[in-house]
């Protein structure tokens, strides 16, 4: 929908980029999928309000398996995916917790990564518990 180059990536920027993203049309945004950038949070606050961020899964976990020895990171990868095909919101927290348990002993920093980037990355969970009361039943998301 838009295309943007900046200097930064701090507030000033994202608000401008995002500001033209609603000039074009983009509306009802309720969550906003990103790698962390600096301001970029801010700036979804201000443009679209009421929507969320959520740190992108993708370039989290490539951060991830650099803590863990290369032998060992499909085994990681696998558990740390098992979280996305859960679709009720508490077994998706409970997943995550029984994963960083489980990398603790051996992967220490994995462990703490997961801990510290629980909240940034599980934002999706929200719209899984809205999904099913909606319809009245539990669904599976393939998101």
């Amino acid at each position: 929908m838009g295309v943007d180059i900046g200097d930064s990536e701090d507030a000033s920027f994202w608000t401008q980029f995002l500001c033209s993203l609603k000039q074009l049309g983009l509306g009802g945004v309720k969550l906003v999928t990103a790698d962390v950038h600096v301001g970029l949070k801010k700036s979804i606050r201000k443009c679209f309000s009421g929507s969320s961020w959520q740190r992108c899964r993708v370039p989290y976990i490539r951060n991830l398996l650099a803590a863990v020895p290369k032998g060992q990171s499909e085994v990681v990868a696998a558990a740390f995916r098992s979280n996305f095909a859960l679709a009720i919101p508490a077994d998706i927290d409970a997943r995550w917790d029984e994963v960083a348990n489980m990398l603790d002993p051996k992967f220490l920093k994995a462990a703490e990564s997961m801990r510290t980037a629980k909240v940034d990355v599980l934002g999706f969970a929200v719209f899984r518990k809205l999904i099913g009361a909606r319809s009245g039943r539990t669904t599976r998301w393939n998101g």
